[in-house]
């Protein structure tokens, strides 16, 4: 009898620890037009929960790393994007189809102002708009450089944060850190940062966050960096600099 208390307790725990284990597989899918029904390639795949991604190939097939209820983002230039949660049939079946739709795009009216140049240098030195690029995030490289003025405030304002609860920054860092823990395991994926190197949209890098696109914007003017850094630089810059405000911010934090 004791043997058998023993068995089924030792069986108990497997299935407990089994259970506990997130089972990991490998899903395929084929991407195509929902309208010409034609496959699409060089879609962009980020599985959300995992953040690892794929590529479609030129027949529209990808394959990625899932588990159960994970969330797929399928991206691409002139598409609406996908959000897709993974299903026991689909890891069952272990392949799929997905139909992806244009874009309706509308041009805006572009109205181009010269600039009326009078010869002299002083003076048209003057009427030339001088952009105030305070501090450039590179990717790829381990601190920020200064274009014009440095900086100083960026640590005031992430410290004035912190004893300041309504503050942008303290509201922002403070809710968000399960999603700003992650951008390190975001830069470890090659698939997500050539992703994010070639997209200027802030849409992806929304998502992976969690927040609006909007908020990206505020963050960095928060954190000191120049509206033409905030305009032209790609995703992947972006994340790199909230990446390292929300390091100085954990910094401060601990001190």
């Amino acid at each position: 009898m004791r043997y058998l208390v023993v068995f089924l307790f030792f069986l108990q725990s497997l299935l407990s620890f089994s259970q506990g284990q997130e089972e990991i597989s490998k899903v395929s899918g084929t991407i195509f037009n929902d309208n010409t029904n034609l496959p699409i390639s060089s879609v962009n795949i980020i599985n959300l929960n995992k953040v690892v991604g794929s590529v479609s190939d030129d027949k529209g097939y990808f394959e990625i790393s899932v588990s159960v209820s994970d969330t797929l983002l399928l991206s691409y230039i002139g598409y609406q994007s996908l959000k897709i949660r993974v299903t026991n049939d689909w890891i069952k079946n272990k392949t799929t189809k997905i139909q992806m739709t244009e874009k309706a795009i509308a041009l805006e009216e572009i109205i181009i102002q010269p600039y009326y140049l009078t010869g002299y240098l002083e003076v048209d030195s003057k009427l030339i708009p001088n952009p105030s690029n305070y501090r450039y995030s590179i990717s790829g490289l381990p601190q920020g450089y200064e274009a014009g003025e440095y900086a100083p405030n960026a640590f005031g304002n992430i410290l004035g944060s912190m004893f300041n609860p309504a503050d942008k920054l303290y509201n922002f860092f403070g809710k968000k850190g399960t999603e700003l823990k992650r951008l390190k395991q975001i830069k470890k994926d090659e698939t997500v940062r050539n992703l994010l190197e070639s997209k200027f949209d802030r849409e992806t890098l929304a998502v992976l966050l969690g927040i609006d696109k909007k908020e990206i914007a505020e963050i960095l003017d928060h954190c000191n960096y120049s509206e033409s850094f905030i305009k032209t630089a790609n995703d992947l810059q972006i994340m790199d600099a909230i990446s390292g405000c929300y390091e100085d911010y954990k910094v401060l934090k601990k001190k």
